[in-house]
């Protein structure tokens, strides 16, 4: 089944802390993004997997690989279970950040590529010079260099998720933000989807933010996305 990840998109260690507990047994998967990790560092790292729980760091590394292997080898000794890279930062950054994960063994975090940023439509493609093609068209550019580089999967739009798990091979993973229960307001999402909807296509994860933490009741929104995903 697919897993839900909470996005931690909170501004303290003592804030996400709270909002773990009330969530409590309902998810096990979290996302510490840029805004908390540069609040926090990783105290706020620790203090999730102290409470049992799995952490995706999503920092989208972007860096020479020298860097970038070091940055994935801390990650690693923190004991993350997901970290991100942008596909865009060359073969040879892909391959150092795969090459430093596999120094845990089996424990090694799971390294996955960003392709396109779920806030970008056509317009603001074109914005930076990327023209001639989609969103989607790509994404899956993007996508098959990264995983044919080392990448264990990718984060994606639930929009392009399908074409993705059929062009790419078994076990690669899909992380897909943007979604949304029906009827939530998108925020700064363009490209969304339902749990259920992203999950038909291929989704192994799926990432929420608000519509669980601002939720009168997180635990339950929480619950409630679950039931979703399992009455497929």
């Amino acid at each position: 089944m697919a897993e839900v990840i909470v996005a931690l998109d909170v501004q303290s260690t003592a804030e996400a802390v709270e909002k773990v507990r009330l969530i409590g047994d309902a998810v096990g998967f979290y996302k510490i993004g840029l805004e908390l990790f540069t609040a926090e560092g990783p105290d706020v790292v620790k203090a999730v997997k102290d409470l049992g729980k799995k952490v995706f760091l999503d920092l989208k590394f972007h860096d020479i690989p020298r860097t970038v292997e070091r940055a994935v080898r801390s990650g690693g000794k923190l004991g993350v279970d997901l970290m991100t890279i942008h596909s865009v930062g060359g073969r040879a950054m892909i391959r150092a950040a795969a090459d430093a994960a596999a120094e845990f063994g089996a424990n090694a975090p799971k390294i996955l590529a960003v392709t396109v940023l779920t806030s970008l439509d056509q317009g603001d493609l074109a914005d930076v010079g990327i023209v001639g093609r989609t969103p989607a068209e790509q994404v899956e550019a993007m996508a098959k260099f990264a995983v044919g580089n080392g990448a264990n999967g990718l984060v994606c739009s639930p929009k392009e998720v399908g074409a993705l798990s059929r062009a790419l091979k078994a076990g690669t993973l899909f992380v897909t933000p943007g979604v949304r229960p029906a009827g939530a307001a998108l925020g700064d999402q363009k490209r969304v989807a339902t749990p259920a909807e992203a999950v038909r296509d291929g989704a192994t994860h799926l990432v929420v933010g608000r519509p669980i933490l601002a939720a009168a009741d997180p635990a339950a929104a929480a619950r409630a996305i679950n039931a979703e995903i399992e009455g497929l």
